[in-house]
């Protein structure tokens, strides 16, 4: 199991295949089982490394570790980026993982040759500031009935869909059950805390795309909160907005048209200039 000292902490990481480098980092629970899939086929063109992020699966939760913020997340990407010889790269960041991207590219944008917000959970909006409200009840259910791992369970098939949940590799879903403490205890408060406002996305100097699911555009779905929060972003950004098969999770769900709608976008940030 490849692990890596990285900004104080030990990281796992999985890394594939050889190109340009790009990094996929994960949203709520921070695993890289999200990724294997999308990364095995982008391998011929690229190295891609995905990891999980600290306390999180296999990555050892550190001694004394009580709070999650967002810039040590940051810190985390950019010194493992820096440790594996990878800056500077393409980084992809998903949902709450987009949260822990803008930070990066606002305070360490050396380590970045692009960056790609997918759905990013900025709750800025009226319609993500209810859905998250609404959330935060279901989740103080769910844990008053069956723990952590059954909030956890409820928060998947939310973000994911019951299809999703229910295709995903039994070792993956496994792992994530047990990082609800994490999730729900440290990283969601902090991730809560640290929405960037438009000014700061608008000061992002490196190149941007930002994602959304295309069935997300439906006012009525599940999670339009998302796709609102992508056309925010991408109008702060002065960004393209490109739309992906499927909903939030699409890179479980339509894999292949995951990729086959990424391959120009990373190709282009691939290209881009770094400043010196």
């Amino acid at each position: 199991m490849p692990t890596i000292t990285a900004n104080g902490t030990t990281l796992y990481y999985e890394l594939r295949g050889d190109g340009p480098p790009l990094m996929f980092i994960s949203g709520g629970p921070g695993d890289a089982g999200f990724w294997p899939e999308v990364a095995d086929a982008l391998a011929d063109e690229y190295t891609v490394l995905s990891y999980d992020r600290r306390g999180n699966s296999r990555s050892p939760r550190p001694e004394h570790w009580t709070e999650a913020p967002t810039d040590e997340q940051a810190d985390d990407a950019a010194a493992l980026l820096e440790a594996l010889g990878l800056a500077p790269a393409v980084v992809h960041g998903h949902s709450a993982g987009g949260i822990i991207l803008a930070n990066l590219a606002l305070r360490r944008p050396d380590v970045l040759r692009g960056a790609v917000f997918h759905e990013p959970a900025f709750v800025v909006t009226p319609g993500a500031q209810e859905t998250f409200a609404a959330l935060q009840e279901r989740l103080g259910a769910a844990m008053a009935q069956g723990g952590l791992s059954r909030a956890m369970e409820m928060f998947l098939r939310w973000a994911d869909g019951d299809a999703g949940y229910e295709s995903l590799d039994p070792d993956f879903r496994e792992r994530m059950l047990g990082d609800g403490e994490v999730l729900f205890g440290l990283e969601m408060r902090s991730a809560l805390s640290s929405m960037p406002t438009s000014d700061q996305l608008a000061s992002i100097a490196v190149p941007c795309v930002v994602v959304a699911g295309r069935e997300n555009r439906d006012p009525a779905a599940t999670h339009h909160w998302a796709y609102e929060a992508a056309q925010w972003a991408a109008e702060a950004l002065d960004a393209p907005l490109v739309e992906m098969p499927g909903a939030h999770g699409s890179m479980i769900t339509h894999p292949e048209a995951f990729v086959a709608t990424m391959r120009p976008v990373l190709s282009r940030l691939a290209a881009s200039q770094v400043d010196a």
